[in-house]
């Protein structure tokens, strides 16, 4: 393979800046004016990832994770900028961006629904390396293949078989495959075992793990599941509607959380000790998950917060450190006084 900029520990490999991505809505009896409202799936997004580490992205279903991440591959159009290795990726043309996707693959929630049922493995597997090497021999990246295949705990001679022939577990291991061949600098693991069972969940875990160690890959893991997401993650972004409420490392936000919705979410995790289990408090959110068409004025989680107040209902808060220059933890709060060791 061809040769890739050098990178060195602690290198920020993805900036994402003031990131925004709307959607345009048909509205139902829309005769001549206002025929669409705008629904803002991801607002106002900031972060950084570095070189090896692993961002975990938590938050309630259409609180804009996937999104998010469909932004950064280009899937989805946004406003702000995205930044690989200092290269701005937004605005830029599908043929410019090309030369990043090899560097930033992703890895998809349904492993069946991703994979061609009409092409081998070996053929899935590959269709990467075709596209981004061309150059390569056939024997070179059949030997590619064989190799990742290899790294992800799949047989040699499952090569000539297809997606419908494998399990769950080794559908995924196809789909990991498939990120790896080229050697990527970022993997963004959208929700990739929640449709797995609980056995299978920690070995696909334990497998991206060492692939990361390995390669030295970044990751975005996005999740429902929190103890897996703790397992995993060097920092933890916490969203809600589409913004960032939380983000520190993953000991400071399981630890020491600052806002009552992730103290909502850290309450619904189980923990393996029955007497604790059923001693600990839960954190109820009011009510559902408002409209992202129609979302609350100001702080768009005080419908549902306890501690709300009036300001909350008039100015959104600003993502503020709460922490120090060398374990930085940022908030999007007015209240965190209130809520401070409850």
């Amino acid at each position: 393979m061809e040769a890739t900029k050098e990178i060195k520990k602690d290198d920020v490999l993805l900036e994402v800046t003031n990131l925004d991505v709307n959607f345009k809505i048909k509205r139902s009896g829309g005769l001549f004016f206002n025929k669409y409202n705008t629904l803002k799936a991801v607002k106002n997004v900031n972060f950084k990832l570095r070189v090896g580490e692993t961002l975990g992205v938590v938050g309630e279903s259409g609180c804009g994770k996937s999104t998010l991440s469909r932004a950064i591959v280009g899937l989805v159009e946004g406003q702000g900028s995205i930044k690989f290795l200092g290269e701005e990726l937004i605005g830029i043309s599908q043929r410019q961006r090309r030369k990043y996707k090899k560097d930033i693959q992703m890895i998809f929630q349904d492993p069946s629904a991703s994979l061609n049922p009409r092409i081998t493995v070996g053929e899935l597997i590959a269709e990467p390396l075709t596209i981004h090497f061309p150059k390569m021999s056939k024997a070179q990246v059949r030997q590619e293949v064989l190799e990742t295949m290899k790294k992800v705990g799949l047989l040699p001679n499952m090569i000539n078989r297809y997606p419908h022939e494998f399990s769950g577990g080794q559908a995924q291991r196809i789909g990991i495959a498939r990120a790896l061949i080229t050697r990527p600098k970022i993997i963004i693991c959208d929700e990739p075992v929640s449709a797995l069972d609980v056995s299978i969940q920690a070995q696909v875990v334990n497998l991206l793990k060492d692939l990361q160690k390995e390669y030295g890959i970044s990751l975005i893991f996005i999740a429902h599941d929190l103890s897996v997401v703790r397992h995993i993650s060097d920092r933890v972004l916490v969203m809600y509607l589409g913004s960032v409420f939380e983000l520190s490392t993953s000991k400071e936000i399981f630890e020491n959380t600052k806002h009552p919705y992730t103290r909502a979410l850290m309450s619904a995790v189980p923990i393996p000790d029955p007497e604790l289990e059923r001693n600990k408090k839960i954190e109820f959110l009011d009510g559902d998950l408002p409209s992202p068409i129609n979302p609350p004025s100001g702080c768009v989680f005080r419908t549902r917060c306890k501690y709300a107040t009036e300001q909350c209902a008039t100015t959104p808060p600003a993502l503020e450190n709460v922490g120090n220059e060398e374990l930085p933890h940022l908030v999007a709060c007015y209240n965190l006084i209130d809520i401070k060791n409850i």
